[in-house]
């Protein structure tokens, strides 16, 4: 079984969230639609910027814990390595 880690962002690109699902157009469209009570609907992080995919969940959650503790910067390589226009990529992983 497939999972995923994801990064999504606000519209101006100044918040970042790093999370980890084993559904990720599901979980994209949680928070696209504000169904997640937390931290990604306070700063209307709706934009999905980066994702990963990992052979099983244990493996996506260790490879989630190494980005979050990455800095800033880092995060944002991770990005501009896949999507340097730091476009949404839902419309790509919707199945």
């Amino acid at each position: 079984m497939s999972a995923y880690i994801y990064i999504i962002t606000n519209h101006t690109n100044t918040t970042l969230y790093t999370g980890v699902t084993n559904n990720l157009s599901r979980r994209i469209y949680e928070h696209k639609n504000h169904l997640i009570k937390g931290f990604s609907t306070r700063y209307n992080l709706t934009k999905l910027v980066y994702f990963e995919i990992c052979n099983d969940i244990t493996q996506a959650i260790t490879r989630e814990k190494q980005i979050k503790a990455g800095s800033r910067q880092k995060k944002i390589e991770l990005i501009h390595s896949i999507n340097p226009q730091w476009i949404d990529l839902y419309r790509t992983i919707i199945w």
